[in-house]
This record gives structure tokens, C-alpha cells and sequence, in this order.
């Protein structure tokens, strides 16, 4: 599966410490360990579990269990400080949260690992004197107020939260950071959340199985090795401030990347019907680009195929997942 990562390997000395990545069980996560990991990046990979799971999709089972692997709960900032101490961590890249669908069924425990979270990720850069670190926020951020054009969700406020709290680490004790707000992610190992179906419709595809997509319209494709090259390349460099950025992807309709899909796989019964995604697909990524080191951009006919081809390997290898929705 090395066709994944290769075209997102980095050099080796963009990072002169060990890089912590918080959330590593995750879709995100389990991209960027990869990608360090092939690229010799030394990297330790947390999650409140040891759960390799979704990183063994992208790596490989056997090089999944060689990673360098600690469980943390980033609700428990003595232990997030401890570890970071531990293992001389000089960069950061924190993706640990809870997704709309959870926020919502219990939002006290979204809250806690959201927010405090990744105030427990900030104070223990401001300890440690970290100058690269790169948090998750999310285009959901952009529906507060709420009343707005997007919807507003309890994940998108503490989102929101967060961007402030960095920027307020920033200007009382000059700890840097930067914010990405991905947009919609898609591609091996992204099969939980709200916006987890286009991904979910290309495995249906492989598996044989009629999938439907509840939405229509312009929606960003972000391809997941794409989205964990830009948190990588913003924790490559020392930072300067608390800015956050857009990470969009390619803006196309739902429609465009089903009529690719079948293309690839003539006997695939997808579809999609009902209203527009309830947040902005076509979101300017110019700064971010502007700002880090540069990072490979993938063709909506790029992401799907690989994708395809991933699933399609699994399948053949017996490791693919079963549908989640």
C-alpha cells in the first residue's frame, strides 16, 4: 500500500525532534503517522486507545505494530506535560476530538476532550517552549454565530473555542500555533462523521453494495493524504503568531466524483439525492498555501482512484471494513 503515502513523503530533516500526533487512531491521524513513519520521521503516535486499526489500512498491519505508540487521554493534562517531557517532543500536530455526531449525544465529554484537550495540548508547548504546533479546528468553526448561511453545532463552537485560545496563548505568553479548518475528507480510513459518506460510497462500490448519499451539489474533496500533508508541512517550520486557515480541497459536485466513481467501477449503484451539504465547499486554501512550506495538491480523479484502488486491494486481502452506514 506504499502507492498511499509516496506521494507525501517529506525529507527527513524538516524535523529535528520527534513529532507528538495526538489523535493517531483517527482518519487524519493515521495519515500523518504513516507519512512520517515512510518518510523516517521520528513521530509517537497517541490516542486515548491502542488502536491501530485505521493506520494498519495505510501502513500495513506489520509496520502498524512497529509504530511508536503511547495511549493518552488528552483530557489529562499532567499526563499530556509528562509525556511530552519524556520524549523531548519538538513538534506537535494535535488532531484528538470528537466529531459532530458524538458533541452532540454527549456534549459535556466533546467539550472536554475538544476544548480542554487542546488547551491541555497549548500549555504543555508553553512548558516545553514548542514553537511548532498544528491543531485541528474545522470548517464547522465557520456556522458561529449561529443563524447563518452554515449549520452551527456544538463541534463547531468548541472549535471555535479553540482558535481563540490559541490566539489568546499567543498574545499572553507568546506560545505559536497554527489552526487548520479541513473541510470535507475523504479517502482510506475516513468512515465515521457526517461527511464520511462520499468515502463510505466508494467503498460500497468495491463491495458491491447500492449506497446513497443524502446530499447533492458543490462539496469539497479533501483527499485525507492531502489534509495530513498540510498538518505536516505547518508543524515543519517554527511558528509566528496564532493563525488559521482554510484547507479546502478540490470544490466539485457530489455528482462529478459519483459519475468518476463509476467510470472506474462500471457496475457501482451509487447515488445521491436531497439538499446541499450544510457547509461551504468551495473555501480559499490560497494562504494557507502561502504560508507553509508546499505540499502536493490531488486531483479529485487522483484521490478517487486511489482510493478505489486501496479498497479494492484490502477487499483481496481481507481487511477491508465492513460499511458503517
Amino acid at each position: 500500500m506504499d502507492f498511499l503515502t509516496d506521494p507525501f513523503l517529506v525529507p527527513k530533516d524538516r524535523f529535528g525532534g520527534p513529532v507528538l500526533v495526538t489523535g493517531a487512531g483517527g482518519c487524519i491521524g493515521a495519515w500523518v503517522v504513516s507519512i512520517l513513519t515512510r518518510s523516517g520521521v521520528r513521530c509517537l503516535a497517541t490516542d486515548v486507545l491502542d488502536n491501530r486499526a485505521r493506520p494498519s489500512l495505510i501502513l500495513g498491519e506489520d509496520a502498524s505494530a512497529t509504530l511508536d505508540w503511547a495511549t493518552c487521554d488528552v483530557t489529562d493534562g499532567t499526563a499530556v506535560r509528562s509525556l511530552v517531557d519524556r520524549c523531548g517532543i519538538q513538534a506537535i500536530i494535535h488532531l484528538a476530538g470528537l466529531q459532530v455526531p458524538f458533541c452532540a449525544a454527549n456534549p459535556a465529554l466533546g467539550a472536554r476532550v475538544n476544548v480542554e484537550g487542546t488547551i491541555n495540548i497549548l500549555e504543555a508547548a508553553r512548558k516545553a517552549g514548542i514553537k511548532r504546533t498544528a491543531y485541528a479546528s474545522s470548517v464547522a468553526a465557520l456556522g458561529l454565530p449561529s443563524g447563518g448561511p452554515y449549520k452551527a453545532t456544538l463541534y463547531g463552537a468548541y472549535k471555535l473555542a479553540n482558535e481563540q485560545t490559541a490566539r489568546i496563548y499567543w498574545d499572553d505568553w507568546g506560545v505559536p500555533s497554527i489552526g487548520l479548518r479541513p473541510n470535507v475528507v475523504y479517502g482510506v480510513a475516513r468512515d465515521q462523521g457526517m461527511s464520511s459518506l462520499n468515502t463510505l460510497a466508494i467503498q460500497a462500490a468495491v463491495l458491491g453494495q447500492a449506497f446513497e448519499i443524502p446530499y447533492t451539489g458543490p462539496y469539497s474533496w479533501l483527499y485525507a493524504g492531502e489534509a495530513a500533508a498540510a498538518f505536516i508541512s505547518a508543524a515543519s517550520q517554527d511558528g509566528a503568531g496564532a493563525p488559521v486557515f482554510d484547507l479546502n480541497g478540490r470544490c466539485e459536485t457530489i455528482e462529478r466524483g459519483l459519475s468518476i466513481l463509476r467510470r472506474i467501477e462500471n457496475s457501482a449503484e451509487v447515488s445521491a439525492s436531497g439538499d446541499q451539504f450544510p457547509f461551504p465547499a468551495d473555501l480559499d486554501e490560497t494562504p494557507l498555501r502561502a504560508h507553509v512550506p508546499a505540499y502536493p495538491e490531488v486531483s479529485l480523479e487522483d484521490g478517487i482512484g486511489a482510493t478505489h484502488r486501496a479498497f479494492k486491494q484490502l477487499a483481496a486481502e481481507n481487511r477491508l471494513p465492513p460499511l458503517t452506514a
